[in-house]
């Protein structure tokens, strides 16, 4: 089964965040490169978010017909 591109980009923004949190725990940031990697964080954390939020309904979604679940398609414009 081939994995779909929002797992990618889910797992890639949340590599990404992992590295921003250790750089800003290292405490050898200035002050700008440190605002500069929150604001970057934030924008990750929200995109992981909206992949989770997803990824949820989507779950959400299952139904059982005759004994087996299937998926129904979800529309993720909604938001």
């Amino acid at each position: 089964m081939a994995r779909k591109k929002t797992t990618v980009d889910f797992e890639q923004s949340l590599g990404e965040l992992q590295q921003l949190v250790e750089r800003l725990e290292s405490g050898e940031l200035s002050l700008e490169d440190s605002l500069s990697a929150f604001e970057q964080g934030v924008v990750l954390t929200r995109d992981c978010q909206q992949a989770l939020s997803q990824a949820e309904q989507k779950v959400q979604q299952l139904v059982e017909k005759n004994g087996e679940l299937s998926t129904e398609p979800f529309d993720g414009a909604a938001e």
